[in-house]
């Protein structure tokens, strides 16, 4: 997949400059480039991009940027390009939409490859940083929210997501549970739709919060 025209948003000219002048070595089309969060909305409007790239802290915000970007063009591929690795960041960062949460460390081939598979229909989000979520506590009443989602899910939708939850693949939840692929797929869908996530990681942490929340009941009940 090549030609994906890409936009970076970063308050740092010099490493924005550097993320373009590589990506496009590697066979992006750079469409737009910003520095904070007004530019990020406005560069998705106008020249709506296949995937944005946006860092968190610029002026404005860049997380502040991903509603309104969304309510604009919900299907715009949005991508967390940051240092943050706090947990309320990726969260909100996820739950408002995000299709990826990056750390600025990764090489520049990784990059490419998760953008690709981000434009193909797919979330990303570093891995240390997911098994990170998944073992803290939520911070936020935001969770609370999805808690509550969770009992609008079918009997199999919970199943297919406990699975998910534990790190299995679409195959594998398939094949643990007699199911075809599609159908497991199908699923998946449904239960992004329900919690109002847009990936795995955001629909894994809203099944381990709601875990969390009947044990604490049963605990001191």
């Amino acid at each position: 997949m090549t030609d994906l025209r890409v936009a970076v948003c970063d308050d740092h000219p010099l490493f924005r400059e550097g993320v373009a002048r590589t990506l496009t070595e590697l066979g992006f089309d750079i469409v737009a480039e910003g520095g904070s969060r007004d530019d990020a909305i406005e560069i998705a409007q106008r020249h709506q991009p296949d995937i944005l790239l946006m860092d968190i802290s610029m002026p404005g915000g860049g997380l502040g940027a991903i509603g309104p970007i969304l309510a604009e063009r919900p299907d715009q591929n949005i991508v967390m390009l940051t240092v943050s690795e706090t947990s309320d960041d990726i969260r909100q960062a996820l739950q408002d939409g995000a299709k990826g949460y990056v750390l600025k460390g990764i090489g520049s081939g990784s990059l490419a490859e998760i953008l690709r598979s981000v434009a193909a229909g797919e979330g990303y989000v570093a891995p240390a940083l997911s098994a990170k979520l998944l073992a803290e506590p939520p911070a936020s009443a935001i969770e609370d929210s999805l808690s509550v989602a969770m009992r609008d899910l079918t009997t199999r939708e919970r199943e297919v997501l406990g699975l998910a939850a534990e790190g299995l693949s679409n195959k594998a939840i398939a094949i643990e549970l007699d199911l075809h692929e599609k159908t497991v797929k199908h699923h998946m869908t449904r239960i992004f739709a329900k919690l109002n996530v847009t990936n795995r990681t955001a629909a894994a942490i809203a099944w381990n919060d709601a875990a969390r929340e009947i044990s604490g009941r049963t605990l001191y009940s």
